[in-house]
């Protein structure tokens, strides 16, 4: 399982996105696909954000069974906190 949240970023971007994905909201993305694809897709996100920011949670071999990442400028940020995932609003 993937999460996309986006923040302020291309219509475009979005648009290209919802050909793998599910919106079920307004810059979430929801979807099942291969690491692949996933990092990938991320790699597209993250060369095509502009000024806005995104936030990715995947399924990992890890304590919580999952991983995030985070590009960009946003509301929110992934902070590891001895070897847990918090999520910091500033």
């Amino acid at each position: 399982m993937v999460i996309f949240v986006l923040e302020k970023v291309p219509t475009s971007l979005r648009g290209e996105l919802t050909r793998w994905m599910l919106e079920p909201k307004t810059g979430v993305f929801v979807g099942r696909v291969s690491a692949m694809v996933r990092d990938r897709l991320w790699e597209k996100i993250c060369s095509t954000a502009g000024h806005g920011g995104c936030i990715m949670a995947y399924s990992a071999d890890t304590e919580q069974g999952f991983a995030v990442r985070s590009y960009g400028i946003s509301q929110r940020s992934a902070v590891d906190f001895e070897g847990l995932t918090l999520i910091r609003i500033p």
